[in-house]
């Protein structure tokens, strides 16, 4: 006799909505995408092909297609800049495999792992430049500013979190700034071009920015919650791999501060060595702290606050679509 088939959950479900609603510009973004990563360098297309089919969902460019058309956007700019914001991301992913020593994303070999570093950081690099070609297509001075702003703020926190790495001290605050950087700041990008491609009042523009980077808190903050509570299997990555790596992350940071003298030595050590000798009692440690509670709280504040700013906005589906996706930051499962 067949088992039954397991329901999907309503974090899954509604986010399947949002998909089909932001269906449309998201297949002219997929088709711009793989016709502008083109190069008479073979090696340029096949990095390419393998980290941008890598199966992921693609949630920045469609969080900026939403906030467009949530502020009303009626043209087709910006599919062109949801592909500038998916290559910017996808850039910064072949250069954080490769700082990170990474082999695994999303289930899949990391193209470091398939290609080796010299050619992941070098594709990274041409799909940097690819992103500011397209944006310059545009002949937007304030587009491109938001855009070079955004990147150099992005190298900052990879900076930042190379400096916090094996650093058992590092606060909630540091931990903060690198988020803020590494992941916020481009989704709150792709949320005020959408309000800057729609002309916007500038109270209306700053509430899509601030719904953009409080959603990035909301989900970095989940997805370093994930490494302690997924595997490999559905998150892609292995549990552990922050500690492996010696990143202190916020499920951490609660941790050591709320253990007992004896737990707190061990997940400093864990920090400063990165070792996974005994990766079973260190993950004990952080769930009986209490710090996995608290970081999933800390998201879903993040989620809120993003949802708050929507009022601004009139209603609308893809505002509505704008606010599962702040529920779907914390409730999701990979």
């Amino acid at each position: 006799m067949p088992s039954a088939a397991v329901a999907p959950s309503p974090a899954t479900t509604d986010f399947a909505a949002v998909q089909a609603l932001a269906g449309p510009d998201m297949q002219a973004v997929d088709t711009l995408i793989r016709t502008r990563l083109a190069s008479d360098v073979v090696l340029i297309n096949q990095v390419s092909a393998h980290i941008v089919g890598g199966g992921g969902k693609r949630l920045r460019p469609m969080i900026h297609l939403l906030a467009a058309r949530a502020a009303g956007y009626c043209g087709d700019e910006h599919v062109q800049l949801a592909a500038v914001i998916e290559f910017i991301h996808t850039a910064t992913l072949l250069h954080d495999d490769v700082v990170d020593e990474s082999d695994l994303r999303r289930g899949r070999k990391t193209a470091n792992a398939m290609w080796g570093n010299a050619a992941s950081v070098l594709v990274g690099d041409f799909l940097y430049s690819r992103s500011f070609q397209l944006m310059v297509e545009l002949q937007r001075v304030r587009v491109m500013q938001i855009l070079a702003d955004t990147t150099n703020a992005i190298a900052e926190g990879e900076v930042l979190q190379l400096l916090n790495i094996g650093n058992p001290d590092t606060d909630e605050a540091a931990y903060l700034r690198v988020i803020e950087r590494k992941t916020a700041v481009l989704f709150g990008a792709a949320t005020r071009l959408g309000a800057v491609l729609a002309g916007l009042p500038p109270d209306q523009e700053e509430a899509m920015y601030r719904f953009g980077l409080d959603l990035g808190y909301a989900f970095q903050i989940a997805d370093d919650l994930l490494d302690y509570i997924s595997d490999a299997g559905t998150l892609g990555k292995n549990i552990g791999d922050d500690i492996a790596e010696g990143k202190p992350t916020l499920p951490l940071i609660y941790a050591i501060a709320r253990s007992t003298p004896e737990q707190t030595q061990s997940l400093r050590r864990a920090i400063e060595s990165g070792g996974l000798d005994s990766l079973d009692n260190i993950v004990a440690a952080i769930r009986d702290s209490g710090a996995l509670e608290l970081t999933r709280a800390k998201a879903l504040g993040y989620a809120d606050s993003a949802r708050s700013t929507l009022r601004l906005l009139p209603p609308s589906p893809a505002r509505d679509a704008l606010e599962t996706l702040a529920h779907y930051a914390v409730d999701r499962s990979y």
